[in-house]
C-alpha cells in the first residue's frame, strides 16, 4: 500500500502516515460526530436524536416508579395559560388596514422613482439636449442654466410655489395652506401621541409635493432653449422666479387644482375644461409661448441667419434625448399619481408615441434631405413625448402611433420651415417642438380621448371618435390651448420687458462673441494642451 508524507510546515520532522490508518481515524470522527450530533452517514440508517430520546423517555418510563396523576384543579390553570397565549384571529378590520399600507408603500415607492425620473430630465438629460445643440463656448452657461434651476425652483417651491400651485380647491389662484411645507411635512400629534403623515390621495403629500416640485423645475428649464448664447444669467435668474410664481403656479391650480380649465371642475370650467393628463398646457403650451416672445424680444443671436450656427456636439444631443426619453416615463405614468393598470396604460402610449415621432421625423427629413439624422431622430423622439403628455391617461395605443408620427411631422415643419419663413430664432427650438407640439397634443386629447383609457365621464363616450362626432372636448381644449397662449404670452412679455427696464435682458456684443461660459462664469467647456 502507498504511504503519504507530510511535511507539516511547523515542524521539520517526517511523519509517516498510511492510508488504512487515515481512513479508520476519518471513520472514528465521523461516527462519533453521527452519536453526538445525530447526522447519519451515506448509506447507514443511523436513528436520529429525536429517535433516540424517544426510546431512553420509553425505556425511562418503563423502568421509573409510577407517580400520582394531577389532578383537573393543576390542569386547568395550564389550559388556560395556554389558550392566553394563542395569537386573536385577524380581524377584518386589520386585515384591511394591512392591505392599505401595502397599498401606500407600493403608490408612494413607484411614485418616489418617478420623482427621481423627471429631475433626471432636467440634468443630466435637458442639460446634455440643449448642452450639445449650443456653440462649444457656451456649453457650461446651458448646463448651468439647467443645475441652478434646479436648486433655485426647488427652494422657491418648498416656500410657497407648492401652496401657489396646490393649496386650496377649485378658483384662480391656491392659498397659503402649505406655506413653509406646513401641511405637508410630518407632525406630531399630542392627542394621539404618535407622528401623523399628511395624505394626498394614493400617497404621502410629501411626495406628491416632491412630485410636482419637479415640473415646476424642468419647465422654465426649456424656455432657456429660445434665448441661449444671448441673455445674462442674471436676468435668466429674475425670470424665471417670477414666471415660476405669477405664471407656472396660477395655471397648474386651473388645470389640475380643479380650476376653470379643468375638466373635473364640472360646471366651473371654462368651455366644459379641459383633459391634461401630464402637462401639455401646464408645461409644453405654457413654456413653448413664453420662449417664442422672449425670443422675440431679446432678438436673434449675432450673425443669425446669415451665419451658421451649428451644434457643436450632437453625441450630447443624441444622449440628452435617449435620457429625455426614459425619464419621461416617470413624467407621463407617474402623473396617474398611483401604481395601477392606467399607470401602464400611459407608459405604454408614451412609448409609443416618442417612437413614432422619431420615425416620422427622420422619414421626412430623408425624403427632403436625402439623409436621415441623428438630430432629427432625437428631435422626432421629443416632439412625440410632448404631443402624448397631455393625453396619456385618455388614449389607447395605436392613437398614440397617430399622435406621435403626426408631432414628427408637424414639429419637423415647424422647426425648419416656419422659424425660417417667420425670421425668428429660437435657437434650439423650444417654441417648435414644445409650443406646437404640445397644442398638438392637447387638441388631439380630444379627438382620441376614450373612455376605456379612464372613464371621467361616468360611461359617457367622451372624445369625438368615440362620441360619434361630439365637438364638446374638443372645444375645451381649444379653449384652454388658448387661455393658455393668451395668459403665459403676456405674462412673459411684462415679465420680460420689466426686466429689461431694470437690469436689461441681453449680455455685450462682446461677451457674445466671446461666449458666455468665459464671459459669464469664467469657465470654459473644453480646455485642450
Amino acid at each position: 500500500m502507498a504511504e503519504i508524507t507530510l511535511h507539516p510546515p511547523s515542524s521539520p520532522s517526517t511523519f509517516h502516515w498510511s492510508l488504512p490508518g487515515m481512513l479508520s481515524r476519518v471513520l472514528v470522527v465521523v461516527c462519533l460526530l453521527t452519536c453526538i450530533l445525530g447526522v447519519p452517514l451515506v448509506g447507514l440508517p443511523v436513528a436520529s436524536v429525536g429517535a433516540q430520546d424517544e426510546v431512553a423517555n420509553t425505556s425511562a418510563a418503563e423502568t421509573a416508579p409510577a407517580e400520582p396523576s394531577a389532578s383537573a384543579e393543576e390542569i386547568a390553570p395550564a389550559e388556560e395559560n395556554e389558550a392566553a397565549e394563542e395569537p386573536a384571529a385577524p380581524t377584518l378590520e386589520s386585515l384591511q388596514a394591512g392591505v392599505d399600507e401595502a397599498l401606500l408603500a407600493g403608490h408612494n415607492g413607484w411614485m418616489l422613482v418617478c420623482c427621481a425620473l423627471v429631475l433626471f430630465m432636467t440634468a443630466p438629460g435637458l442639460a446634455m439636449f440643449y448642452g450639445g445643440l449650443v456653440r462649444r463656448k457656451n456649453v457650461l452657461s446651458v448646463m448651468m442654466q439647467c443645475i441652478f434651476l434646479m436648486g433655485m425652483m426647488t427652494v422657491l417651491w418648498a416656500l410657497y410655489g407648492y401652496s401657489f400651485a396646490f393649496g386650496g380647491s377649485g378658483g384662480w389662484f391656491g392659498n397659503t395652506d402649505y406655506l413653509f411645507m406646513e401641511g405637508v411635512q410630518r407632525y406630531w400629534d399630542d392627542d394621539l401621541g404618535k407622528a401623523i403623515t399628511p395624505m394626498e390621495g394614493a400617497m404621502t403629500r410629501m411626495t406628491h409635493m416632491l412630485f410636482q416640485g419637479m415640473f415646476f423645475i424642468i419647465t422654465p428649464a426649456l424656455i432657456c432653449g429660445a434665448f441661449a448664447e444671448r441673455m445674462k444669467f442674471s436676468a435668466m435668474v429674475v425670470f424665471s422666479i417670477l414666471w415660476g410664481t405669477f405664471i407656472y403656479c396660477p395655471l397648474t391650480h386651473w388645470v389640475w387644482d380643479e380650476g376653470p380649465l379643468s375638466y373635473f371642475a364640472g360646471d366651473k370650467a371654462l368651455a366644459g375644461g379641459a383633459l391634461d393628463f401630464a402637462g401639455g398646457t401646464v408645461v409644453h403650451i405654457s413654456s413653448g409661448i413664453s420662449a417664442l416672445v422672449a425670443a422675440l424680444l431679446i432678438g436673434p443671436r449675432m450673425g443669425y441667419p446669415r451665419e451658421p450656427l451649428q451644434p457643436h456636439n450632437l453625441t450630447y444631443t443624441a444622449l440628452g434625448a435617449a435620457m429625455l426619453w426614459v425619464g419621461w416615463f416617470g413624467f407621463n405614468a407617474g402623473s396617474e399619481l398611483a401604481s395601477d393598470d392606467l399607470t401602464a396604460s400611459a407608459f405604454a402610449v408614451t412609448h409609443f408615441s416618442a417612437a413614432a415621432g422619431a420615425v416620422a421625423w427622420v422619414t421626412l427629413e430623408w425624403l427632403v434631405l436625402g439623409k436621415p439624422t441623428v438630430l432629427g431622430a432625437s428631435s422626432g423622439a421629443v416632439a412625440g413625448l410632448v404631443c402624448i403628455t397631455p393625453a396619456a391617461g385618455f388614449v389607447q395605443p395605436m392613437p398614440a402611433l397617430i399622435m406621435g408620427a403626426m408631432a414628427g411631422g408637424v414639429c419637423y415643419w415647424a422647426c425648419s420651415t416656419l422659424k425660417h419663413k417667420l425670421r425668428y430664432d429660437d435657437a434650439l427650438d423650444a417654441f417648435g417642438v414644445h409650443g406646437v407640439g404640445g397644442t398638438l397634443g392637447a387638441i388631439l386629447t380630444g379627438v382620441f380621448a376614450t373612455r376605456a383609457a379612464w372613464d371621467v365621464s361616468d360611461g359617457v363616450p367622451i372624445g369625438l371618435i368615440e362620441s360619434g362626432g361630439d365637438f364638446t372636448l374638443v372645444i375645451g381644449q381649444v379653449v384652454a390651448v388658448l387661455v393658455t397662449y393668451v395668459f403665459a404670452g403676456v405674462g412673459s412679455l411684462i415679465l420680460l420687458k420689466l426686466i429689461d427696464i431694470c437690469i436689461g435682458l441681453r449680455v455685450p456684443a462682446e461677451s457674445e462673441q466671446r461666449g458666455l461660459d468665459i464671459s459669464d462664469h469664467g469657465e470654459e467647456g473644453y480646455q485642450f494642451a
